[in-house]
């Protein structure tokens, strides 16, 4: 299986840096993926790390699986759960990219979440990219060059990604994760293209049940105190969304820390340890309420293609409807309402996902959008 095998719908993107990798002349040291979520940015990202690591030309399967591993002694990788990237993790990147590549002809490091950097942050990793080392290679991904300073976008590369399409996402699946092509299709619409997304919708049956009774409930509000209790409901089902997503993530942690302090199972942490203990547990309680608040964000999104797709039918347009499996309902709903408010409706699902970017209570974003969805 080659480096390049698992990118989709990025044709052009793939043929530049395959060109970069092999041609020195068409190299340089700093590149930005960008693309809109679920274009697939950090696999391209990590796709060019195994290409510029690879021992052979044409690419390993020993230096494949060291990079799915992120084990390779010249890759660093730096992604975040939490809100923002802190500057000490940029600095001890910036530190590690001084070393010469140990085995391989370039030293690679790839920074997943570019665009979750404050300017303070962003202006450690300038200097790096402004005296860059012999050999290093910076990847940095982000949704769109505008989410970093201008003086970093100035100093890289940038390749931009689209979105794959509904029949390039479920041949994806299917190829690679084995499942049936029913399964893959209804994913891959039901994600609104969004790879990441698609897999845990066609491999989690939970997931897929969260996201049905998340529209279940948005179809059901008649009434301002409907929108209190859906509120209640799809925060509730964002934090469960979040739990299975971090429980296990979390313990796996908690088991490794622990045996490598020395610690056996079962056994009480000794007083000398307990403040790495700490620093992993508040570690992993800032990457829970990340994890929330991206939970709600992707029931925003699955709320506005319920209303998007009333909005198709509205318009007597029916051949792109992402919810075909609830159609009776999106007809009943178009017929109900007008136009103008449906519309509203989606604006009003715009401004909750501002504000609980914004730190506003969800519970009381939610509420709102709600409401304003009723009326």
């Amino acid at each position: 299986m080659g480096a390049w095998d698992d990118i989709i719908g990025q044709t052009d993107a793939v043929e530049l840096l395959t060109d970069a990798s092999r041609n020195p002349q068409a190299m340089t040291h700093a590149w930005l993926i960008t693309g809109p979520p679920g274009s697939g940015r950090s696999n391209l990202a990590y796709a060019f790390a195994k290409a510029l690591l690879s021992r052979v030309p044409g690419g390993d399967e020993h230096t494949d699986q060291q990079v799915d591993a992120r084990t390779h002694p010249d890759l660093t990788s730096l992604s975040t759960s939490k809100v923002i990237i802190s500057i000490d993790e940029v600095r001890h990147l910036v530190t590690g990219a001084s070393y010469a590549p140990s085995v391989g002809r370039y030293r690679v490091l790839v920074v997943e979440d570019a665009d979750r950097m404050a300017e303070r942050t962003s202006n450690v990793l300038l200097k790096a990219l402004e005296e860059p080392p012999e050999r290093t290679v910076w990847i940095l991904c982000a949704p769109s060059e505008a989410d970093l300073i201008p003086t970093i976008r100035s100093r890289v590369r940038s390749v931009r990604l689209r979105v794959p399409d509904v029949t390039e996402v479920a041949a994806l699946l299917q190829r690679r994760d084995g499942v049936d092509a029913e399964t893959a299709e209804r994913a891959a619409r039901h994600a609104q293209n969004h790879i990441g997304m698609a897999h845990r919708l066609a491999t989690d049956e939970t997931a897929r049940q969260r996201r049905d009774e998340t529209l279940r409930v948005a179809l059901t509000v008649r009434t301002v105190s409907d929108a209190v209790v859906g509120a209640a409901t799809l925060l509730e089902l964002a934090g469960s969304d979040a739990s299975a997503y971090t429980e296990q993530r979390d313990a796996e942690e908690r088991e490794h820390a622990l045996r490598s302090l020395g610690i056996e199972p079962g056994k009480p942490v000794p007083p000398a340890l307990r403040a790495q203990i700490r620093g992993l547990e508040e570690e992993q309680k800032r990457r829970a309420t990340r994890s929330l608040r991206d939970g709600i964000d992707r029931i925003l999104v699955d709320l506005q293609s319920v209303y998007r797709d009333i909005a198709l039918l509205q318009f007597g347009i029916d051949d792109t409807i992402i919810n075909r499996e609830l159609l009776p309902h999106l007809r009943q709903s178009a017929e109900s309402s007008s136009q103008a408010s449906t519309m509203a409706t989606l604006d009003a699902i715009a401004t909750a996902r501002h504000r609980i970017e914004g730190n506003v209570a969800p519970a009381l974003a939610l509420e709102a959008m709600l409401v304003a969805a009723q009326r």
